[in-house]
C-alpha cells in the first residue's frame, strides 16, 4: 500500500525510546514503522505484541531501566515544561 510518511517532532521519555528503537532494531524495523503498527493496533482495540513479544520488551526494559507502566503515563511530568501531559 501507498503512503505518504510526514517528520514529526514528538517528544518521548528518554528510556521509553530506548526500548523502543531496541525493539525496532531486534525486529529489522524503524522505529516509525513499530509506532504505526503499535497505533493502527490500538485503534482497533487489537494488542500489539504477541507473548513472545512482550517477554522481548521486559528484558528490554529491566536492560534500559524503564520501571514505568501504563498507569504513570497520566502522572507523567517533564521538568522542562513543568506540565502535566496525561491528559491530551
Amino acid at each position: 500500500m501507498i503512503i505518504e510518511r510526514v517528520q514529526t517532532g514528538v517528544r518521548l521519555e528518554k528510556r521509553l525510546v530506548k526500548v523502543l528503537k531496541a525493539l525496532a532494531e531486534y525486529r529489522d524495523m524503524s522505529l516509525g514503522e513499530l509506532l504505526e503498527g503499535i497505533v493502527l493496533h490500538a485503534f482497533e482495540g487489537r494488542p500489539p505484541f504477541t507473548p513472545e513479544t512482550l517477554d522481548t520488551i521486559a528484558r528490554l526494559k529491566g536492560i534500559y531501566g524503564l520501571d514505568l507502566g501504563a498507569a504513570d503515563s497520566h502522572r507523567l511530568e517533564d521538568p522542562g515544561e513543568g506540565t502535566s501531559h496525561g491528559s491530551s
